[in-house]
């Protein structure tokens, strides 16, 4: 899985259930990106997005809510990303992130450079994935990826 994510400086993922900047490129770039993989996400992202995002499977997190075109996935301890045919990308809120980031093997972030008030934010990932890549800087922001970090086994540090 991928968690695809844009953020402030402190951040700051959303705002009273929505997105508190609007930035026409990096939507762009989340749409090509996503188009044609499943993108997962929380009841109240899918809520503030008012419809499934067209061309990509949509999964939802949720034991009660149903929609139409969209998959119910009821719990994210059972989830299984890999019976799907393509790539999974994790798209919010803050509590699918914290659920899953353990799990997902790359980031792609927007680093948005502004600060905006915010309510809900991104957990520290820094202990477990290492940036790679930068893969534009737009002025207003920057899309960078990360790929796990691969701890070593202790055993392996003391072999010579």
């Amino acid at each position: 899985m991928i968690t695809i994510v844009a953020m402030t400086p402190s951040r700051v993922i959303g705002y009273r259930n929505a997105i508190p900047w609007r930035l026409p490129e990096d939507l762009r770039w989340f749409k090509q990106t996503t188009l044609g993989h499943p993108v997962l996400m929380g009841r109240k992202t899918f809520e503030s997005l008012g419809k499934p995002l067209r061309g990509r499977a949509n999964l939802v997190v949720s034991r009660t809510f149903s929609f139409d075109g969209v998959e119910m996935i009821p719990s994210l301890a059972r989830f299984e990303p890999g019976r799907y045919e393509r790539e999974v990308f994790v798209i919010g809120g803050a509590e699918i992130y914290r659920a899953l980031l353990a799990r997902c093997r790359q980031l792609l972030v927007t680093h948005i450079k502004a600060e905006y008030p915010g309510d809900a934010f991104f957990p520290a990932y820094e202990h477990l994935f290492r940036p790679t890549e930068e893969i534009c800087d737009a002025g207003e922001f920057r899309i960078v990826r990360y790929e796990r970090v691969e701890k070593m086994p202790q055993a392996e540090k003391c072999r010579k």
